[in-house]
Order: C-alpha cells, then structure tokens, then sequence
C-alpha cells in the first residue's frame, strides 16, 4: 500500500509518499522563505497563492520521486488544519480532486499529529527507537514545537494524544523569530539564532519562565527581556547614525536567548516524562531541527530520545502521509465535505 500526503498549512509546499511499513519513498518541498523573508514573516494572502501555483509540480515531482505510477497510489491524505485557512484549502481542495480522480480514499490529517508520527516514518537515516512500538502499553512523552505550536502531549495509543502543557502566550519558534527581529537578524529567526550562537561567548543570562506547578510554557516575557537588553545597548530599535553594535555582541545575546528557551524546554518537558513513567521521549517540530536543543535534550534525558531526521522536523508531507497512514489503519475515512478548520487541536483528528 502506498499513501500520499499533502501539507500546505503554511509557508511549505509539499507532498510526500509512504508504503505500509512506514519507509518515506518521497519527500518534496517547495519552501516560500526566500519570498516571505522581504517582508520579515509570513504573509497569508502571499502563502495561498504561492500554493496554488506550487501544488502541482511538487506532486508530480514526489509521484516520480517514489518512482509509481498514478495507479500505485492507494490513499491519499491532507492536512486540513490547524494553519492559515487560505493555505489550508489550497491542499485539501487539491487532494479531493485527486482521491476523486485515482477513486481511492480520502483522509484528512491533523497537522500536529503529522509532525508526531515523522517520528514513526522509517528513511536510510532513521528508524523508529524500540520503545516507539510501546504504543498503547507505555504512555511516550511528546514535545511538539513549531512556529505556532508548544505543546507536551502524552501518546497513550496510536491517535490518543493527552495535552498536559502548552504555551500561554508566544510559542517557541515565534519567540525565536522574534527575537531575531529584535537583534537585527534575519527571517526565519530559528536558524539565524542557531548560527550565530554557535561559539559565541556567554553573557548575562535571560530569565526562565517556569510556570511552576503546571506543565505550561511562556516565553512572551523572555522575549521582552531581550528587548530591554537590546534597547539599553543600541540594538534596537536600529539607528543607521549610531555606531554598530559589535557582532560578538548580538552573538552573546543571540546564544544567551536560546540557552533559555532550550533550558525551559528540556528541564520541563524530562521531569513530565519521568512523573508520567513515560516510556521515552520523541522531539518533534520545527524548532526540533535546532541542534542545541536536539543535543541538550538527548545528553540530559535518562530516557530513551526520539527526534526525526531534519528534514522530518520542519513542514514536510512525508509526515502527512505517515499520519495518513496511521488514521487510515485505524479506520477514518473522510468524505467531500471535509473541510479546514484553521485551529484545529492535536489529537482531534483521528479516528481509534
């Protein structure tokens, strides 16, 4: 069997094929970053219609990539939310025409449940972990951060997700965008940040919001504490007549803003785990694809640790199709009238 995914919640454009076992045979993404980035984020209007022109080259693309014939294709499955409505529909209107055009089964995806089983889909670089086929005996930890998205969700089963935590204001990868605005840097945030933090020396720290007692994240007052320090040095806001600030500087800044937000993370989301006698721990999402966190979290946790290839952390189909698949093993199977829903919740999408 062979499913197809669809991903377009966003700023990517991607389609991605997987057989029964999982393995990813295509994964195509046309990213929108170069055309977003002149207005320093993402213009939804822009993002939709960059879709529309994307979507089918891209599948053809992955129907070649995977080497199949149109025929070969058995499922195909979409994100219809949470995300941005315009880009939402762009896809899901797609993959109707094309499960009504090959006759095979619709199955929509919720897109933070994609993201999650990109750690169950099986490349030349990464397969599920043992404790990953515990499903349904041991609860696995899940931490899912995204430009929109914090949350720490516990698996109990194959599409049974349990929100324990989640952000109350700025998620992580907004903060990093953020941020990076702040010091100068540029769109995306996240990677800038990551690049120039690396071998930059230490400064100050930046507080930690702990949220004590809860399992929640908040990261809008870290976010006001870097622009109070980039304000009292000249950074920000940017005088063109002022003398630059020294790179080495915004570098410190830059290393001393992620080493909060990773801390936070980390330290949180290790003791849910251990509290909940998880089984093991799977890091996933955009901000997953930073290697400060991935290397933090896997040298302080005493469980067993999870993370999917990069090119499985950021928006991708593969991680649509993989989710398909497990919703379609299960049993969901969508009509025409499904339709996006924009603030979609994890675990709202799935059928036992």
């Amino acid at each position: 069997m062979h499913v197809l995914g669809i991903e377009t919640s966003c700023d990517e454009t991607s389609v991605g094929v997987v057989d029964d076992d999982g393995r990813v045979l295509a994964n195509v993404v046309a990213t929108q970053v170069d055309i977003h980035a002149r207005y320093g984020g993402i213009v939804p209007e822009v993002a939709s219609r960059q879709h529309i022109i994307d979507i089918r080259p891209v599948c053809l693309q992955a129907i070649v990539q995977a080497g199949l014939d149109w025929g070969e294709i058995d499922v195909v499955s979409v994100t219809h939310g949470p995300g941005l409505a315009g880009s939402l529909i762009v896809g899901l209107n797609f993959a109707k025409g094309l499960a009504a055009a090959l006759n095979v089964p619709l199955v929509g995806v919720n897109h933070m449940d994609g993201h999650v089983y990109g750690a169950w889909a099986v490349t030349d670089e990464h397969e599920p972990q043992h404790f990953q086929h515990l499903v349904g005996q041991q609860g696995i930890m899940c931490l899912v951060v995204s430009g929109g998205h914090t949350e720490l969700v516990v698996l109990e089963g194959h599409g049974h997700f349990r929100l324990i935590g989640e952000t109350k204001d700025d998620a992580a990868g907004e903060a990093f965008d953020k941020a990076a605005r702040i010091l100068g840097l540029r769109y995306p945030g996240g990677p800038e940040i990551q690049r120039v933090a690396e071998g930059a020396l230490e400064t100050d720290p930046f507080p930690r919001a702990w949220m004590k007692g809860s399992d929640d994240f908040s990261f809008s007052g870290l976010k006001t504490a870097v622009l109070n320090r980039a304000k009292s040095l000249g950074i920000y806001p940017l005088n063109v007549n002022s003398e630059p600030v020294s790179p080495k500087v915004i570098a410190s800044l830059a290393k001393a803003f992620q080493d909060s937000v990773i801390d936070v993370l980390v330290t949180k989301t290790i003791a849910a785990a251990e509290r909940e006698n998880c089984a093991g721990i799977v890091l996933v999402g955009g901000v997953a694809a930073n290697r400060a966190l991935r290397q933090t979290l896997l040298q302080k946790s005493t469980l067993p640790v999870s993370v999917p290839p990069f090119k499985l952390c950021t928006d991708n189909g593969a991680m649509i199709a993989m989710s398909g698949l497990m919703n379609y093993s299960s049993g969901r199977r969508d009509t025409w009238d499904l339709d996006v829903i924009p603030n979609l919740r994890i675990g709202t999408s799935f059928l036992s």
